[in-house]
Formats: C-alpha cells, structure tokens, sequence
C-alpha cells in the first residue's frame, strides 16, 4: 500500500480525487434538492464543447471548458425560469448541441473522439501538477460561497416561494448554484469525467438522505461519503487495472445500496420523532406565537414536500402569509 503514496502521479490523483468527491455532493445537496438531479449531465454536455473548443485552438482545456459550462449553465437556468414548454425541447437541443460540437471541432483538427476520452471518463493518473493547481482554485470558489452563503443556498434550494418573503434575492441564488455546478463539473472532469460527474455530484447525496434527516448533516455526510468513494476507486484502480472514473462510479453506487435498509428503518421512525404519531393531518387552523421564524432563528429547517418546515415545540411550523400552519 505504501509503494502507491510514494509515486508521484499517484499523489496528485488522490489528492485531486479527494477535492473531486469533496466538492461534488457539497454543490450536488443543493441541485437534488432543486430537483435537477440530472442538471449536472447536462452542463456535462456542454463542457465537452469547451473541450473541443480548447483542443481545436490549442489552448489549455480547463478554463475554456469551465467558461463554456459557465456559460451552458446560465443559459439553462434562464430557460428554466422562463417557465416556457419549448425550455425542455431548447435544453435538451443545447445538450445535444455541446457533445456533437465538443466531436466535431475535435475531429477538424485531427484529434479525433479519442483525445476527448481522458475528458469523457476521466484521466486521474495523467494529471500534471498545472491540472492539480487549477483544479485547487476551482474548488476554493466552489467552496467558498457553499460555506459563506449557506443559509441563502438552502433557502432557496428547499423553498424559494419562502425565501422571497425573507427577502432573499432568489433568481440571483439560482443562478449562483447553477454557476457552482458548472465550475464543479470542470473541478471532476479529470477525475470521473464529464459523463459520469453527475454521478459523484447526485449518488453521495441520495446515500447520505439514506442515513440522515437534517440537510446540513447529510451535506457533510454526502462530502464523506463523495471523498470515500473517490478514495477507494484511485487506490482500487491502481490494484485492478481499472478506469478509476468509472470506479468511483461504481463503488458510491455499491455504498447507495449498502445504505437502503437504513433509510427504510429511518422513514419508519420518522413520523414518532418529526410527525404526529398520528398520519391523520391536523385541521387548517394557524398557530400563533410571537417568535418569527427564518434563517437563523435557532429552530432546525426541514424539507416537507415542496417548502420547508420549522421544528418547534415538537411539531412542524409552515410560514403560510402572516400565520404559521401545523402539520
């Protein structure tokens, strides 16, 4: 086992791997809880234009595929907003679009689909020291507004009908997580690859709603679970022969399954520790208490359907206009 630290290239592929399932479900917490599990594929797609594009002009294809999935990214949150029926066609052709134009200019050139690969599944044991350090500061501004911006993140992600009334700037938090996605897919594409970053980004979340209630203890559970995973394919790739990308895949979906039986025994006690042991609903009647409720205000937010709840005195609270409904 200590002959893989003592190699170099196997240093930086698991120092890289660990930032990669850091950084991956700590983003992905907020897109699953928007409900676009599949937002990080998509962007995904784009990025690989951004590749083409960087292999076409000979420039470093990092940045340009992060400046091209930061772009993707806006596009797709402005079409999401629009409310529109054409943003699904519209989305769905901008997905499609940046994987055949990421092909396309990497064939006029002579590179042919093949030099996309190390982007497509990833190539941890042929990063450079220059990826490493790039990759570091993508994931520092990945970090840095998840940690100081916390509270608005997971109001608007679990209920942004509510952030509005705290007076959270809800469009501009949207499209903040969406730009965080896309620079955490161009963190991961060296490591599981654009095709299969969504994976890291969603399954290390599900797994940890398997294990935990609470939104901020299953962000930090996804995080260990995302830096296990991405751990143990590095070092079983090593020993296999394998493609770690696809590894780490591989063993945060195993880690999914394992969790299972869990999450039923937690659903089962759910509604004694959370709920009214009683599934009857409680009449619409308002409950009335001085305290306010909102960011900060001391009482744990949980996710109820499509809004969040306070748990006070041992019920859940519901902001509903100027009263609290009980659930």
């Amino acid at each position: 086992m200590m002959d893989i630290f003592a190699l170099a290239f196997m240093q930086r592929a698991l120092v890289a791997a660990v930032i990669s399932g850091l950084v991956s479900p700590a983003i992905g917490s907020f897109i699953v809880a928007r409900k676009l599990s599949l937002l990080g594929d998509g962007i995904g797609h784009i990025a690989i234009a951004g590749v083409g594009l960087a292999l076409a002009t000979g420039t470093f294809p990092l940045p340009v595929a992060a400046a091209v999935a930061i772009a993707g990214a806006v596009i797709i949150e402005l079409l999401r907003a629009s409310g529109r029926a054409s943003a699904d066609v519209a989305m769905a052709i901008l997905f499609y679009g940046g994987l055949a134009t990421g092909v396309l200019l990497a064939g006029v050139v002579g590179q042919g689909a093949g030099s996309l690969s190390n982007y497509l599944f990833g190539s941890l044991l042929t990063l450079t020291s220059q990826d490493l350090l790039l990759i570091s500061i993508l994931a520092v501004f990945v970090l840095t507004p998840v940690v100081g911006l916390f509270p608005q993140l997971f109001a608007v992600s679990s209920d942004e009908e509510y952030a509005r009334t705290l007076g959270i700037r809800v469009r501009f938090y949207n499209m903040l997580i969406v730009i965080l996605a896309a620079i955490t897919i161009t963190v991961s594409m060296r490591t599981v690859g654009l095709l299969l970053v969504s994976a890291l980004m969603v399954v290390p979340v599900a797994t940890a709603n398997n294990l935990t209630t609470g939104f901020k203890s299953a962000l930090g559970v996804a995080a260990g679970i995302g830096v296990f995973a991405a751990v143990s394919g590095v070092v079983g790739s090593y020993y296999l022969d394998a493609p770690p990308g696809s590894l780490i895949v591989v063993f945060a979906i195993l880690i999914f399954v394992a969790t299972l039986p869990f999450s039923k025994k937690l659903t089962a006690k759910l509604p004694q520790t959370i709920d009214d042991p009683d599934p009857t609903p409680l009449p619409h009647e308002p409950i009335s208490h001085e305290h306010i409720h909102g960011l900060g205000c001391g009482h744990e937010m949980v996710e109820h359907l499509d809004h969040t709840d306070f748990i006070h005195d041992g019920h859940r609270h519901y902001r509903h206009g100027s009263h609290y409904d009980e659930h």
